[in-house]
């Protein structure tokens, strides 16, 4: 990597922090703000829509979603998978009103953003706790429910960092929530994003993320036995959908991963061969015009 594209990857890291510390002590006053008034639902819409402004204005990069209205089908679970930091951009841009998020509970001592987060009223889980997390779920169902409103949960369960087209395993606790509170499903298929930002490789590049919301999938008659077969055909679609959605467009400012730029060459090739087939069949169907006229 060139020494103008280490400045840019380093300058830009530095700044996400920066507004991420920004956005975090934004959410604490935001939380504070809005516990006191009564709001408190609305803190976290108020903190997502700041990270998502902030990140636009200073990185050049943008979120497109596809099929917006299906987020207004409340209450519901929304479940999508789960990449790297940028997600925290994806986010402020789809976060619908009202919704919250869980997290482990280890986040909650975290200065600022912990702080902000127990104001937020999200859903802090004990992993090594499975009852004392089991009773924070049905509280947050029983709100959720009540409330028509939203939570939503990365069934990954981790970052995957992935410059491949793929998904980690799904956990099945988003799947056994909405079985428990007969909550519809809806899946968020985001384009990866290792082509706008990836650690590993050093890539930070301006561009856009896409976001396709899928068609909200009941589970009124799902039954709690099938509950792991039915988050593995749910992951399955997702994960085919993804295959389709691809890469997120990306203006080259510092690198690509290379499964990026293969995928790129084999969509053209395929382009390619679609133009190819249907200039073929335009010369065809003049070729047999022209032999029935002279016929």
């Amino acid at each position: 990597m060139s020494l103008l594209k280490s400045l840019i990857y380093y300058t830009r890291t530095f700044l996400a922090a920066a507004i991420i510390c920004g956005g975090s002590v934004f959410g604490v006053i935001a939380g504070l703000v809005c516990t006191i008034i009564g709001k408190q639902h609305l803190a976290q819409w108020m903190t997502a829509r700041c990270f998502y402004y902030s990140m636009a204005l200073f990185f050049g990069i943008d979120v497109r979603v596809e099929n917006e209205h299906y987020l207004k089908d409340l209450p519901c679970v929304l479940i999508s998978n789960h990449q790297s930091a940028l997600d925290i951009f994806m986010l402020g841009r789809l976060f619908p009103r009202g919704c919250t998020v869980t997290a482990k509970k280890s986040l909650k001592y975290v200065p600022f953003l912990g702080w902000f987060m127990a104001l937020s009223g999200t859903l802090f889980l004990e992993r090594s706790n499975r009852a004392k997390s089991v009773e924070t779920l049905n509280r947050g169902l029983k709100n959720i429910k009540e409330k028509k409103r939203a939570l939503w949960i990365f069934p990954e369960g981790t970052r995957s960092y992935t410059t491949k087209l793929e998904m980690l395993p799904f956990k099945k606790g988003a799947f056994h929530l909405a079985q428990q509170g007969g909550l519809p499903i809806v899946p968020i298929v985001v384009s990866n994003t290792s082509t706008l930002m990836n650690p590993k490789l050093k890539i930070y590049n301006r561009g856009y993320i896409v976001a396709k919301v899928l068609k909200p999938i009941p589970t009124a008659d799902l039954k709690k036995e099938d509950v792991g077969k039915f988050s593995e055909r749910v992951r399955e679609m997702m994960v085919k959908e993804l295959q389709e959605v691809g890469y997120s467009p990306a203006i080259n400012d510092t690198d690509l991963p290379p499964e990026a730029i293969e995928y790129e060459k084999h969509h053209q090739l395929s382009e390619h061969d679609d133009v190819s087939e249907v200039l073929s069949s335009e010369n065809s169907t003049e070729r047999s015009a022209d032999s029935i006229k002279e016929f």
